[in-house]
């Protein structure tokens, strides 16, 4: 791939050349979206950027929002009429005058376009008056929050939008008197006028368009000393409990992550002001705005029967979102290729506050299920993308986001620190960040400064992890004399295109009845001998990759099974179960059901409560993925049994609660359904299980599913609960789950139109529930048209619709048929989108691996009936 940097160079040289053609003041090619050239252009043109903007927003959500603003800018030179970015219709801007003059509104191709006459080298001054763009100020009832990243603040307002040009932001709001209001500069007045207020806010600190963000709306309001400075919380939440389980821990979470970052940066917390908000069914986890951060309130707002996971995942969200305010916003990428830097850094620090806050053994098992699983969801696919992706326009830059960047990310991240060594690696971030703080950054430039301090050849390293997608995939071979190891070599190769190899360090253990033996494996090639295991005695079995450092498809050693759930280290299991899986997925080792029973049989003795939900999670997978209808039900009694076995032996209440929630996930059979639904409608959960609001309406959906009282069962969920919010998701839910199939065709319909569309999350929690494998029989014919809509969720959607959109409908098909269906629509389409082509490749992995893993076991079962079978099948 073309780097950066030479990308940028090419760029300028070529515009240099053009200077003359422009120098007559010619029209330039207007494109849609923000075009990489665009982007230099304006780069090297303009400078010390300043928005005042004026929002006028009223109580009710249909009327229109009026606006004003006036830009500020230094301009270096005139070589071209100036391009402001505003994807709205022409007619939405009422008046537009430069520099005390009124002139023509001349928009083309989502530009408003300044010819230079209008012009001149130095300050310039832009006024518009316009109607606001609703898409991206998500607009609700009550409440409103603007979310502009990638490149969505020109679908609100006129302005330059682009990473790579900071500028400050003078706001003023104009909201119902009864509305809170949350912006990135800290709020200086208020006035109050009958049934308005007016708020005046400080200017921004230096911010991307992106990042510039406020919300407003019917919020309560909370306040706390965090550091040195009084943070300040927004949110929509009523239920008490909820309310005061969390607030404070929110405040606290935050105050010990910038305590955190400022130690370990050595800069102090970089922004005027800390503020947050939660904001119901919210698109992302979090987003990073600068004083106006804003997260998903069910992330946050946690009750008494919440499990461990869900406090560590609090506390790692928002260190995640903290994190941001040195990584992403102090230093900001030049251009949206390099998004991944932001994210690495986010997750990889966050989770260093893990680390401190809940120690290194619980940080590294679950840095290892965090991460891992879902970079190998990439990865194994024919669809996987590099970390670092080219970008010739932002209006694509929406398909950069992904498991790759926020998961590969930081475990190459975690090789490059182990490569240089911790201390080597933190100064050579350190002198980064205070190099280009306020500024953007490439890849390339933190490269060049980290290189100062490694003897490592990091560009040659940064070839393979960054540049490259895949992941290895390794095989060894141990030779014996007598009862002891001769040889033991371990090789690796790509799963798939051109073979290189992955440099990286990981452990192997050799494991004895009475003792283990760990072995440093620091793989620099293909091929390895292992000259420490030589001599050594043989051992009961290998577990590769025991310290779940390294990267790739690690062997099982089929010795393992007997002994697997008498491994020690929770660590050690969980890269035991998740070799086994990713090799069950491969054809290599197990097959789905020889799985499904193997890790059955853990669920009574796997007491850390992490891994027992990686288990439960793994079952899941196989139960709906990989087994076939008729095999499933066969296999229904024991799977309920099991689980609900286990949830009574295992003695800690969130081990009980996980279990529960598998059976529910799973349950078949008549007896179980009954089951349910007298825990339902009784709201008499399994003696030590707790259970909660959104349990029971989780509860109320899975009966739905699977009952013929839909309609009933919903609508008593809905009477059950207070929150308006909570109300509205299941009366959005209700059609998907409707037993009249019309009533799903109709609903299904209803997406096409993108006002249906608004909360996302709603959306594909329905499409899941359309797409179940109990409904799929006549679902499966939405397929076509949800393939239909991806470019236009691609288009009007936020940043990970297009993969949740695609996760939700393809993720649990298996049949022939739907298999076809994606092949046929990728061949009607040759020259589709390609990074969407890869997405759409990526969320039918298992679709095709389920389709091919049934081929091999029927031809498994003809060899068989031959006596001619490998001990193992394998994709290559």
């Amino acid at each position: 791939m073309i780097s950066k940097i030479k990308t940028y160079a090419t760029t300028a040289l070529l515009l240099a050349g053009a200077a003359s053609a422009f120098a007559q003041g010619a029209r330039p090619l207007v494109e849609p979206g923000v075009s990489l050239k665009l982007a230099t252009y304006r780069h090297t043109a303009l400078s010390n950027l300043q928005y005042t903007l004026n929002f006028d927003i009223p109580a009710e959500k249909s009327q229109a929002i009026n606006a004003t603003e006036n830009i500020s800018f230094t301009l270096k030179s005139l070589v071209q009429p100036l391009q402001l970015d505003f994807k709205q219709p022409a007619e939405k801007v009422k008046a537009i005058s430069v520099n005390g003059q009124d002139i023509p509104v001349d928009w083309a191709n989502e530009h408003l376009v300044v010819d230079t006459k209008y012009l001149h080298a130095g300050i310039n001054k832009i006024y518009l008056k316009f109607t606001a763009g609703n898409e991206s100020l998500n607009r609700n009832d009550d409440y409103l929050y603007a979310l502009f990243v990638p490149d969505r603040a020109r679908t609100v307002f006129p302005c330059f939008d682009q990473p790579d040009l900071k500028s400050r932001f003078l706001l003023t709001l104009q909201v119902p008197s009864d509305w809170k209001v949350l912006a990135n500069g800290a709020k200086k007045d208020s006035v109050v006028n009958g049934q308005r207020t007016t708020f005046h806010f400080a200017n921004s600190d230096k911010l991307p368009t992106y990042l510039f963000s406020f919300t407003a709306g019917k919020y309560t309001y909370a306040q706390q000393s965090v550091g040195k400075h009084t943070a300040v919380f927004l949110y929509r939440e009523t239920d008490a409990t909820k309310i005061k389980l969390s607030v404070d821990s929110v405040f606290i979470a935050h105050k010990n992550a910038i305590s955190f970052l400022e130690n370990w940066t050595g800069i102090p917390f970089p922004f005027q002001k800390v503020g947050f908000v939660a904001i119901p069914d919210f698109q992302f986890g979090g987003m990073e705005h600068p004083g106006e951060v804003q997260y998903k309130a069910s992330a946050l707002f946690l009750e008494d029967g919440a499990t461990k996971d869900q406090f560590i995942s609090r506390s790692n969200l928002v260190s995640h979102e903290t994190a941001h305010m040195w990584f992403g916003d102090m230093v900001t990428m030049e251009w949206f290729n390099d998004v991944w830097m932001k994210e690495v850094f986010a997750n990889f620090m966050a989770d260093k506050v893990t680390e401190k806050m809940m120690g290194s053994e619980t940080f590294n098992l679950k840095f290892l299920q965090d991460h891992y699983p879902a970079a190998y969801g990439i990865d194994r696919t024919q669809g996987a993308n590099p970390i670092r992706q080219q970008l010739d326009n932002l209006q694509d830059a929406g398909s950069l986001y992904g498991n790759i960047i926020y998961h590969k990310a930081p475990i190459m991240m975690r090789q490059l620190e182990l490569l240089m060594g911790a201390a080597n690696f933190r100064l050579g971030i350190q002198e980064y960040l205070k190099k280009y703080a306020y500024t953007n950054a490439t890849w390339n430039d933190l490269i060049a400064i980290l290189s100062k301090h490694s003897k490592t050849d990091l560009y040659a390293w940064n070839k393979v992890w960054v540049n490259q997608p895949g992941r290895p995939v390794f095989d060894y071979n141990i030779n014996y004399a007598g009862n002891k190891i001769s040889k033991f070599t371990l090789t690796q190769h790509a799963e798939f295109g051109e073979q290189r190899s992955w440099p990286q360090a990981f452990n192997v253990t050799l494991v004895y009845p009475d003792h283990s033996q760990n072995i440093t494996v620091n793989m620099i090639g293909t091929q390895l001998d292992l000259k420490a295991a030589e001599g050594l005695a043989k051992p009961a079995y290998v577990l590769f990759n025991s310290n779940g450092m390294g990267y790739g498809l690690f062997p099982t050693d089929k010795n393992i099974t007997a002994g697997l759930y008498n491994i020690a280290s929770p660590l050690q299991r969980a890269t035991a179960y998740i070799a086994a899986y990713e090799n069950m997925l491969a054809g290599r080792y197990f097959k789905p059901n020889e799985l499904l029973q193997l890790f059955t049989k853990g669920l009574t003795v796997e007491k850390n409560e992490m891994n027992l939900r990686m288990l439960t999670g793994y079952i899941g997978n196989i139960y709906w993925e990989f087994l076939q209808p008729t095999e499933r039900l066969k296999m229904a009694t024991t799977v309920e049994q099991s689980f609900w076995t286990a949830m009574q032996q295992q003695a800690t209440a969130n081990n009980k609660k996980i279990l529960f929630r598998a059976y529910q996930d799973a349950y078949l059979t008549h007896e179980a359904q009954s089951n349910i639904y007298n825990i339902w409608q009784q709201k008499q959960p399994p003696l030590g299980v707790k259970l909660t609001e959104d349990d029971y309406t989780s509860l109320a959906f899975s009966v739905a599913l699977r009952s013929d009282t839909t309609t009933h069962i919903l609508k008593q969920q809905e009477d059950r609960i207070t929150n308006t919010d909570r109300k509205k998701r299941i009366e959005f839910l209700m059609p998907a789950l409707s037993l009249d199939p019309q009533e799903r065709d109709a609903f299904f319909a209803s997406l096409a139109d993108r006002k249906n569309r608004g909360k996302e999350a709603w959306v594909t929690a329905a499409l899941a529930y359309l797409n179940h494998p109990l409904r799929q029989s006549t679902s499966i014919k939405y397929l076509p048209k949800s393939l239909d809509l991806v470019e236009e969720i691609q288009r009007t959607g936020d940043v990970f619709f297009p993969q949740s959109w695609l996760g939700s409908i393809l993720s649990s098909y298996q049949s022939k048929e739907a298999a076809q269906i994606v092949r046929d629509f990728l061949k009607a389409h040759p020259n589709y989108n390609p990074k969407l082509k890869d997405k759409i490749l990526q969320s039918s992995d298992n679709l095709f691996r389920a389709e091919k893993l049934l081929d091999q076991a029927t031809h498994y079962v003809i060899l068989r009936h031959s006596n001619h079978y490998p001990p193992f099948m394998t994709w290559h």
